[in-house]
């Protein structure tokens, strides 16, 4: 079972308003809504974390000789971006 932590959260009255309202329109209890949001933000900063880690190991001299490589095949009439 998941070890759940409590944190008394105070929240301006407009912005508690407004998370109020859009959970009950999404059929939510404010706490999920609270939580999950707080887990998107987490998320955003954990990802932006790890690009920059990468950003500092990566070679672009050897990147932009890769790309400008001669050799391998044209794309096909159905390798399209939907």
């Amino acid at each position: 079972m998941k070890k759940i932590g409590t944190y008394p959260l105070r929240l301006p009255a407009s912005l508690k308003d407004a998370v109020a309202e859009i959970s009950r329109e999404e059929g939510t209890s404010m706490n999920q809504f609270i939580a999950m949001a707080v887990a998107e933000k987490v998320s955003a900063l954990k990802t932006a974390e790890f690009f920059d880690a990468r950003n500092s190991e990566a070679d672009i001299e050897a990147a932009i000789r890769i790309l400008k490589r001669s050799g391998g095949q044209a794309p096909k009439p159905d390798d399209l971006l939907q």
